[in-house]
């Protein structure tokens, strides 16, 4: 079983920045792909970045590309995500996702779902 516990969100103004960490509770964190996601009240649930279980393949939604940047440190059993040059409709909750498969742009692609972090970008 894998718990995955997200932190770092909150409310940020428009061009801010947030990082967000996913810490796993798991032996074996480098044999996991990982990945976030987001959902706003008004959107389903979307793919945000995914990293390999490495971190040598990194894939990134068109909405984020050049704004965020996925990283993990399998020594500390965490993942990363910063995002820089926040927008409005970036607000939503991140969740952050693993899985023993190959990362995957696909909600489908992942087994074990954090609880999710909260993320407001004011105008």
């Amino acid at each position: 079983q894998v718990q995955l516990t997200e932190s770092g969100g909150g409310l940020v103004q428009a061009g801010g920045s947030l990082r967000l960490s996913c810490a796993a509770s798991v032996r074996t964190f480098s044999s996991y792909s990982m990945g976030w996601f987001r959902q706003s009240p008004w959107q389903e649930r979307e793919f945000v970045a995914s990293i390999s279980w490495s971190g040598a393949t990194t894939s990134y939604a068109e909405s984020v590309q050049g704004r965020f940047t996925i990283s993990r440190d399998n020594a500390k059993n965490t993942m990363y995500l910063q995002m820089n040059s926040l927008k409005p409709e970036d607000t939503a909750v991140y969740y952050c996702v693993a899985d023993l498969r190959p990362s995957s742009d696909y909600v489908s692609g992942y087994d074990y779902w954090g609880q999710g972090t909260q993320v407001t970008v004011s105008p």
